[in-house]
């Protein structure tokens, strides 16, 4: 069942359009990884399909039950963000204000999930320690974990692994993995590492130059000539899986 269908969507900000003539749909249980270059439109897309922006054009639908305020988010993070001063509990149950309403206090419930989440990322024993405090791997698992505190059925990740290191960015890449795999919920994330999208994702979406170049799943873009144009080669030339 499809979670969001795009029809001939156009994304832009003020008098400038980043990206025309989108159409690709996101069914449940896929792993998308949206790519292209710097200034394409990537995060401008996530921004749309989370409500943040307005499309200038096109239609965005949504499919499956899922409703916006049921879509966890994990933007990029500004180093404003990665100084804030609360506890990492504070941090993940924020992830519920969705479902809070007008009630300002959490339920016995959502302290549960909360705590579930925790221990699902492998950071229960940091619950009290001041999200500042972290390194950056520690960081985007809470942030994952208050992401995950939205939602069971999407999660949108916004360049994820930036800044982090090889061992800490394979680590996320594998959770982001599992979370996929094993608990069935889908994932849109913008990547600027081609051979991890083309290693772990199910479908591909390249944009750029104010155009889509391509939606499809991975084997068919690593087929693809903007696939091949993109993708890293082995020593013998070839594009590399």
């Amino acid at each position: 069942m499809a979670l969001i269908t795009c029809k001939d969507l156009s994304l832009g900000y003020e008098n400038t359009r980043v990206a025309e003539h989108l159409s690709f749909t996101v069914e449940e249980g896929d792993y998308l990884c949206i790519v292209g270059e710097n200034g394409s439109g990537k995060s401008t897309l996530m921004k749309t399909l989370l409500g943040l922006r307005p499309p200038r054009a096109g239609q965005i639908e949504f499919g499956g039950g899922l409703h916006k305020n049921e879509i966890g988010y994990l933007p990029q993070q500004t180093p404003i963000q990665r100084d804030f001063p609360a506890s990492v509990q504070e941090v993940v149950l924020s992830g519920c204000l969705s479902r809070c309403g007008l009630r300002p206090f959490y339920t016995k419930e959502e302290k549960a999930l909360a705590a579930r989440n925790m221990q699902r990322l492998g950071i229960a024993n940091l619950a009290r320690r001041c999200y500042r405090e972290l390194s950056g791997g520690q960081q985007q698992r809470v942030l994952l974990a208050r992401a995950l505190c939205a939602t069971r059925k999407l999660l949108l990740l916004d360049e994820p692994v930036a800044g982090l290191d090889p061992k800490v960015t394979a680590e996320l890449y594998d959770l982001v993995a599992e979370l996929n795999r094993d608990d069935g919920i889908t994932v849109i994330m913008i990547s600027h590492d081609i051979a991890a999208a083309l290693r772990y994702a199910s479908h591909i979406l390249h944009i750029g130059e104010g155009q889509r170049l391509f939606f499809g799943t991975a084997a068919a873009y690593l087929a693809s000539p903007v696939g091949q144009s993109f993708a890293p080669h082995d020593p013998k030339g070839g594009p590399r899986a």
